[in-house]
């Protein structure tokens, strides 16, 4: 399996993308974690992506915030999927971020999931990997089926709620 790789701009990023990273262990994803910035550390930045594919990395998962040109930055360097994290922060609360990271110009796509959507970024990484690995594809029906049964079991317990008000 190829493994994923998680980039972030900033160390403060951390306590987000650490849900991307605790998914994508509950999947059995390898990844490799990185501080890079799109503004701090374009060089640093720019040799990842040029040499990430080669490196087993196959999907590129990066979180920033207010600017966010990391995701974009990154995806302009490479072919693999690079799916955006806009990461809440400044005086915009994210909106900003998200903004900067769903706004590509034509020819470089970048996937993009909601403000601090680290869980989201880390399921459609394990979602392109189950396209040719029938085991992962399992466990994600799995954690579907899981979600649904929790969805289920919580409305339940409102409508005992709601008869017994």
């Amino acid at each position: 399996m190829k493994k994923a790789a998680v980039l972030m701009g900033s160390d403060s990023d951390l306590p987000v993308v650490q849900k991307a990273l605790d998914t994508l262990d509950q999947f059995g994803v390898p990844y490799e974690a990185h501080i890079f910035s799109a503004h701090r550390t374009p060089e640093q930045a720019r040799t990842f992506a040029r040499t990430a594919k080669e490196k087993g990395v196959g999907v590129i998962i990066a979180a920033a915030g207010m600017a966010a040109h990391l995701a974009g930055a990154l995806a302009a360097e490479t072919t693999l999927p690079v799916i955006g994290i806009p990461m809440k922060s400044g005086p915009l609360n994210g909106v900003d971020a998200l903004l900067s990271t769903v706004q590509m110009p034509s020819g470089i796509p970048v996937a993009t999931v909601g403000i601090d959507g680290a869980v989201n970024a880390a399921l459609l990484c394990v979602e392109i990997f189950a396209v040719e690995d029938a085991s992962l594809a399992q466990k994600l029906q799995q954690y579907r089926e899981k979600n649904t049964e929790k969805t289920i079991a919580k409305d339940a317990r409102l409508q005992q709620d709601a008869r017994e008000r």
